[in-house]
C-alpha cells in the first residue's frame, strides 16, 4: 500500500507523522457527551458492550443486572460508546463499540455522539483502545474515567471526503478478514463439539455392548459390569484456608482449565489477602458453582494439576478409594456440559456447595477401566487441541493484521484514497462462547471473596 507524499510531526508524540494536509483537533471539537437516561421506560432493547461489539444483550437478566433499567441511558444509531470503568485492573478489554440501533446501555458507560463521520471517529477511538492510551489518563489510582478525562485527545482528522473514503477502505478490509476469522471459529466450534461427544462416549462407556439402565441424570445407560455411587462416596470435600500466606502460586479456573495467574498483577478481581484462599493440591477438583442463575456459559470444572490457592469460593474436590480424579473430572465436566449442576439447591440459588451436589450418582467403571479411559481420553484430545491451537493462532495473526490496517489508515501511514472499493456486504466477527465469557459486563466474579 502506498504511503502519502509529505507528512508533518502529530502534536500527539506517539503518533509520530500524519499527512501535511491533514488537521488535528481535540476531541471535544469533533463530538459531544451524550446522556440520555431512559427515566419513562421508554426504551426496551437492552444492549452491551462486548468484546468491542454494542451488541442485543441475549439474556438481561444475565450478568451484572441493574435493579431498574430507567437508571441505563438510550443510545442510537452512530453513537460511540467507551467503557472507562476498571481502568486500573482490566487492560484486556476492548473498549469502544459503535451503535448499530436504538435501545439502551449501562449509564456506567460513557456515550458521545459526532455530526461528522462517527464511523470514522470510531475506528480512530479503536485504534487508540488497542494501542492503550485511555489507560494513561485521568492521574493517580483512578479505576475509572470521563469525557472529561479524555476531551483534550488530539486526533488526526482529514478532510471529509477522505474520512469517508478511509471508511469505506476499512468495512471493506475487516469484513474481508472478519469473514476468515469466522470460518476458523466455526471451524474450531466443529472441533470442539467432535472432541466433547468422542470424549463422552468414551468416558460414560457408550462403546460397550452390554448396556443397563442408570439413575445418573445425564446419560441413558452405563456399561452392565459398571457400578453406581454418590459423589460423597468417591470424592469428599477440602477446605485448607492460606492462613499465614505460605502457598504464593496463584491459580484461576479459566475456561475449563486451572491456569497460573501473577499473584503480583494489579488485573482482574483482587481480594484484600490471599490468606482467605484455599491451597489446592495435585489432582484436587475444581468447581466453579456460583453465580448459577444468571451464568448459563462458562465452564465450571477444572483438575489441578499443581499446588497452588485460589478462590474459597470454589468447591474443591479430593477423590477417594480407587478413583482417579482426572477420570470423576472428566465425568463432572460432562455432567457440566448437560447442565447439571443449574437445577440443584432449590429456589432462587446463585451459589450452591458440596451438600447440594454430594449426591450426585457417578459411574463407577473399575481402576484399570479408569486408567484405560483416560489414556484413551489423551489420545482423542492432543491431535484436536493441537489444530484447535493452529487455528487460533491464525485468528490471533489475523486480529493482529485487523487493529494494523485500522490504525496505518485512520493515523496516514497508507493512503487509500485511489483505491477501489468492490462491492461487498457487511460481516462482523462472531462472538465465541470464550468471548462471551470474558463480556466487559458478565467477567466472573468468584475472584473476589
Amino acid at each position: 500500500m502506498k504511503k502519502y507524499i509529505s507528512y508533518k510531526n502529530s502534536q500527539e508524540k506517539w503518533l509520530g507523522q500524519i499527512p501535511s494536509h491533514w488537521c488535528e483537533a481535540y476531541l471535544q471539537t469533533v463530538c459531544d457527551e451524550k446522556r440520555n437516561i431512559n427515566v419513562n421506560n421508554e426504551v426496551s432493547l437492552v444492549l452491551s458492550l462486548s468484546y468491542g461489539k454494542v451488541i442485543r444483550k441475549k439474556d438481561i437478566y444475565a450478568g451484572l443486572v441493574a435493579k431498574d433499567f430507567r437508571t441505563y441511558q438510550i443510545v442510537e444509531p452512530n453513537d460511540i460508546i467507551l467503557r472507562f470503568t476498571d481502568l486500573q485492573n482490566d487492560h484486556k478489554s476492548l473498549r469502544t463499540g459503535l451503535v448499530q440501533e436504538k435501545g439502551i446501555i449501562t449509564a456506567a458507560y460513557t456515550c458521545i455522539t459526532s455530526s461528522s463521520n462517527a464511523a470514522y471517529l470510531h475506528y480512530i477511538l479503536h485504534s487508540y483502545d488497542v494501542k492503550k492510551v485511555f489507560y494513561g489518563l485521568g492521574g493517580g489510582v483512578r479505576q475509572s474515567i470521563g469525557f472529561k478525562d479524555i476531551r483534550y485527545l488530539f486526533l488526526p482528522i482529514p478532510p471529509r471526503d477522505e474520512q469517508d473514503q478511509i471508511v469505506r477502505f476499512l468495512d471493506w478490509k475487516v469484513s474481508s478478514i472478519n469473514r476468515l476469522i469466522n470460518i476458523k471459529k466455526k471451524e474450531i466450534s466443529k472441533l470442539e463439539e467432535l472432541k466433547r461427544t468422542k470424549i463422552a462416549t468414551v468416558v460414560m462407556g457408550k462403546l460397550a455392548d452390554e448396556q443397563k439402565e442408570t439413575a445418573i441424570s445425564w446419560v441413558h445407560s452405563i456399561p452392565t459390569h459398571w457400578q453406581e455411587a454418590s459423589l460423597i462416596q468417591v470424592a469428599e470435600e477440602q477446605l485448607i484456608k492460606n492462613v499465614g500466606l505460605t502457598e504464593k502460586n496463584l491459580l484461576s479456573l479459566s475456561y475449563g482449565k486451572i491456569i497460573n495467574k501473577d499473584i503480583e498483577a494489579t488485573e482482574g478481581l483482587l481480594p484484600a489477602s490471599f490468606e482467605s484462599y484455599q491451597i489446592v493440591n495435585d489432582g484436587n477438583i475444581i468447581l466453579r458453582l456460583t453465580d448459577l442463575q444468571n451464568d448459563h456459559r462458562s465452564l465450571r470444572t477444572g483438575l489441578v494439576t499443581q499446588k497452588g490457592i485460589i478462590t474459597s469460593a470454589y468447591t474443591c474436590l479430593k477423590t477417594r478409594g480407587s478413583v482417579l480424579s482426572e477420570y470423576l473430572q472428566l465425568q463432572l465436566h460432562i455432567a457440566d456440559l448437560c447442565k447439571v449442576f443449574y437445577g440443584m439447591g432449590g429456589g432462587v440459588r446463585q451459589s450452591i456447595g458440596f451438600k447440594e451436589i454430594r449426591k450426585l450418582i457417578i459411574a463407577l467403571p473399575s481402576l484399570e477401566e479408569q486408567e484405560e479411559i483416560v489414556e484413551v481420553v489423551h489420545k482423542i484430545e492432543n491431535p484436536i487441541n493441537e489444530l484447535i491451537k493452529k487455528y487460533k493462532d491464525f485468528i490471533l495473526l489475523l486480529e493482529n493484521l485487523k487493529s494494523r490496517i485500522i490504525s496505518d489508515a485512520v493515523t496516514g501511514q497508507i493512503d487509500v484514497r485511489d483505491v477501489k472499493i468492490p462491492s461487498f456486504d457487511m460481516v462482523e466477527e462472531d462472538l465465541n462462547e470464550e468471548n462471551l465469557e470474558n463480556n466487559d459486563e458478565t467477567e466472573e466474579s468468584g475472584e473476589v471473596e
